[in-house]
């Protein structure tokens, strides 16, 4: 159990894909660090994108060691009792239990980092992070660049083939560039096969 005197927090860093939450994360890290602070970093195991599961990368190629987790307890179990700062990358991946943890770790005098995508690729709240931005003491929404029109990107666009992923999809699926695109509001697309099913007359539960 943590036993510091000095007052925790929570600070999360959300927003769309490509729009540098990991970045952000790892400068924090690194100012702790510089800081002599001692830092413990966590992330979900199911992101082995660029440089795998033991490690954190932002998309510049920039990383940094870290634990990967299958669940919020593995977290809670493994901070150390002289941890000072804990930093948790791609939250939305992890179960709710995420946020009763965070919000320990703060009351246990913990400064704690949380990054994670907000929205899912049909626009809806992803996973813990809405409850996680409703605890923070601190929040930064970042955003990206719309391929299409070059405006701010709010939304995560998923594709197959190039063409957008049909509403219907698994709502979890770990892919980078070659899977997703930063999109304003008025550029992402989210087709309904069943919608679609319907207009046209044809009964998808007689397939």
């Amino acid at each position: 159990m943590y036993l510091g005197t000095q007052d925790g927090w929570v600070e999360v860093v959300s927003g769309v894909m490509f729009s540098g939450k990991s970045e952000e994360l790892l400068r924090r890290v690194r100012r702790a660090l510089i800081a002599r602070k001692r830092v413990q970093v966590f992330k979900s195991h199911l992101d082995d994108r660029y440089g795998g599961v033991q490690t954190i990368s932002s998309h510049d190629g920039t990383r940094i060691e870290a634990v990967p987790v299958n669940t919020s307890l593995q977290i809670a179990e493994q901070v150390l009792a002289e941890t000072e700062v804990v930093a948790i990358d791609e939250a939305q991946f992890l179960d709710r239990g995420v946020v009763r943890v965070v919000n320990d770790l703060a009351s246990r005098g913990v400064r704690v980092i949380v990054a994670g995508t907000d929205m899912d690729f049909r626009g809806e709240p992803f996973g813990a992070i809405p409850e996680l931005l409703a605890i923070a003491e601190k929040i930064d929404k970042l955003h990206a660049i719309c391929v299409i029109c070059g405006d701010p990107a709010t939304r995560n666009q998923r594709l197959i083939d190039g063409a957008p992923a049909p509403a219907e999809g698994p709502t979890i699926q770990v892919g980078g560039s070659e899977s997703y695109e930063a999109r304003c509001r008025r550029c992402h697309q989210v087709p309904s096969v069943l919608r679609e099913q319907t207009t046209l007359g044809i009964d998808a539960s007689a397939r």
